[in-house]
């Protein structure tokens, strides 16, 4: 092997290294998120609401009980930033959409992600693109398994 070659990593450290990662992202988003007066729960939830979702699928993206997530969306709604409507197909069923001001702030808080930004800056232009590719095709298979 020569000096210049790096050794292969085990599947272990691969797994142990993209939890260190995603716990540090956490730990950033969670900051952001506090920032805004928001715990990190709900800033997820606003993270999630790309358009209307029901209230049932916004637990499973928690995993938590769908009771808790109606006082999640209970204080988002006090402050404007998620609104509940009835789906079109089924009127028993509540969907939550994110408000303007909803999307603005999680886009805030996002863009206020200091270490997780600057921890990109480092990379250049072909490894941004080489860690976007690997990470997209890691995606659906750790989607499918959640």
């Amino acid at each position: 092997m020569s000096a210049t070659t790096t050794p292969t990593p085990a599947k272990l450290q691969l797994m142990e290294l993209l939890a260190a990662i995603g716990t540090a992202q956490w730990r950033d988003f969670a900051a952001a998120a506090a920032h805004h007066g928001l715990t990190s729960t709900q800033a997820k939830v606003l993270a999630q609401l790309n358009g209307p979702l029901p209230m049932r699928a916004l637990a499973t993206l928690l995993v938590c009980d769908a009771s808790n997530v109606t006082g999640i969306i209970d204080r988002l709604e006090a402050r404007s930033l998620v609104r509940r409507e009835p789906d079109p197909s089924d009127r028993r069923v509540k969907n939550v959409v994110a408000t303007d001001e909803g999307r603005d702030i999680i886009r805030r808080v996002r863009e206020e992600m200091q270490a997780t930004s600057g921890a990109l800056d480092t990379l250049d232009p072909a490894e941004s693109t080489t860690l976007y590719e690997l990470l997209a095709r890691l995606r659906p298979g750790m989607e499918k398994s959640a």
